[in-house]
């Protein structure tokens, strides 16, 4: 991707990995509801950022860092390793585009 990405457009594809990780993490049973909370407590967070900065350009090589980081994602195997990032990932995306956690 370019760096003439937007905001909206680097949460949209972060928002695609992250369903990725979900669906890792769902398959603990045990789990099952701390990772739904989890997930709609952190879908909220990066729906409101879209609102208010989607249409903002994001600055340079923010678009390069959020692919990276979903490419690591691909990668996990451990479905309790993608709890853990269900809870990391959202954070990396929001410290990406500068904001305040």
């Amino acid at each position: 991707m370019s760096d003439e990405a937007t905001v909206g457009d680097v949460i949209e594809r972060a928002l695609g990995a992250y369903e990725v990780l979900l669906a890792k993490g769902e398959a603990i049973e045990d789990e099952w509801s701390y990772v739904n909370d989890l997930a709609t407590a952190w879908r909220d967070r990066l729906g409101a950022v879209t609102a208010a900065r989607g249409a903002e350009a994001a600055a340079p090589g923010v678009s390069a860092a959020v692919d990276r980081a979903c490419e690591e994602i691909g990668l996990i195997a451990d479905p309790h390793r993608a709890i853990d990032w269900l809870s990391t990932f959202p954070q990396v995306v929001l410290v990406a585009l500068g904001e305040k956690l």
